[in-house]
């Protein structure tokens, strides 16, 4: 739909028809679609949204990849507090 917005690290269910905004990190389903659950807690939400690790560069990507496996928790622990 024209205008409709979807949040950063959302999930579209297959054959699921958006037509309000989706808020970052929610998973979404239906005809027309509704919001099922959260992917996450609010305040990492928050973090992951002052991270925007999917705007890092590609060699920044490659030289923090190992942290890509820590728990959710501990990835944004350790980079919002880092301001990055």
């Amino acid at each position: 739909m024209p205008g409709v917005k979807i949040g950063n690290g959302a999930v579209v269910g297959s054959g699921a028809i958006v037509t309000k905004d989706v808020d970052p990190y929610t998973i979404v389903v239906g005809v027309p679609s509704k919001p099922i659950k959260q992917r996450f807690a609010e305040d990492i939400v928050r973090k992951l949204e002052v991270i925007k690790w999917w705007n890092w560069s590609y060699e920044l990507i490659k030289e923090r990849l190992n942290d890509f496996y820590l728990s959710i928790n501990e990835f944004t622990d350790k980079y919002y507090k880092a301001g990055e």
